[in-house]
């Protein structure tokens, strides 16, 4: 579905990725993992061209995506929740979501305001609050609403529980975990390396801006030097 190779980017004159690659199948949730700054955040902003590509191939189910807008990106069917959630804090719950709303492939969404409300409850019930009046769970489970209603064939996830009070986190990887049982096709990036490993099918681990290590989460969790060397503070 998602195949990135030797990807390199950055900002301005400053190269953050050198050498980038993973890929994602249809119906796999695949980890992007690495401590802070080693480019994790920026690899997905190249992917959905918020970041310019230096380098390397982006090719989305067959066809490339190197060099397209993010909107362009978008409608090919990727669903970003990114770092920080990024609501818009004017406007209500239910206008969010309608703001991102779309249907892909001529058929029938998968995701409407109701398959929302079912999902998340409590936005439901918050659904003519304004962005700017939720907590931090809230807003990130209207983030990942959002996402969805763009009825992405690849979600992408940004840091999806940072912050969050342990109750909620614990929705958030319940609400995930019920996404990959339906088929949804994942690219996650999260600090949380044990529900991750629950999780994940693989993993890509990166470190200054390059690949180091792809493999399996059984594989990992029993790759203790690979997480101590490249993963543990």
């Amino acid at each position: 579905m998602l195949n990135v190779q030797n990807l390199s980017a950055g900002y301005g004159e400053s190269q953050v990725l050198f050498d980038v690659s993973l890929s994602v199948a249809a119906g796999e949730v695949l980890a992007l993992l690495g401590r802070n700054g080693m480019g994790k955040t920026t690899t997905v902003s190249t992917i959905m061209g918020l970041v310019p590509r230096w380098g390397g191939e982006l090719a989305f189910a067959g066809a490339s995506i190197a060099g397209m807008p993010p909107y362009r990106v978008a409608q090919r069917g990727l669903g970003l929740v990114p770092e920080g959630r990024q609501v818009f804090p004017t406007l209500t719950v239910e206008e969010n979501l309608v703001a991102t709303a779309a249907a892909r492939g001529g058929k029938a969404p998968r995701w409407d305001l109701e398959a929302i409300w079912s999902l998340f409850p409590r936005l439901k019930e918050r659904r003519r609050n304004l962005g700017s009046r939720l907590s931090g769970g809230e807003q990130q489970m209207l983030a990942i609403g959002r996402a969805l209603m763009t009825n992405p064939s690849l979600l992408i996830l940004d840091e999806a529980t940072e912050g969050l009070a342990p109750v909620i986190r614990a929705e958030i990887w319940s609400v995930l975990a019920k996404l990959k049982g339906e088929g949804q096709s994942i690219l996650l990036i999260d600090k949380n390396l044990s529900a991750v490993l629950r999780l994940a099918d693989r993993n890509v681990v990166i470190e200054k801006g390059r690949t180091v290590w792809t493999g399996t989460s059984a594989e990992l969790a029993a790759a203790p030097d690979i997480r101590d060397t490249h993963l543990h503070i």
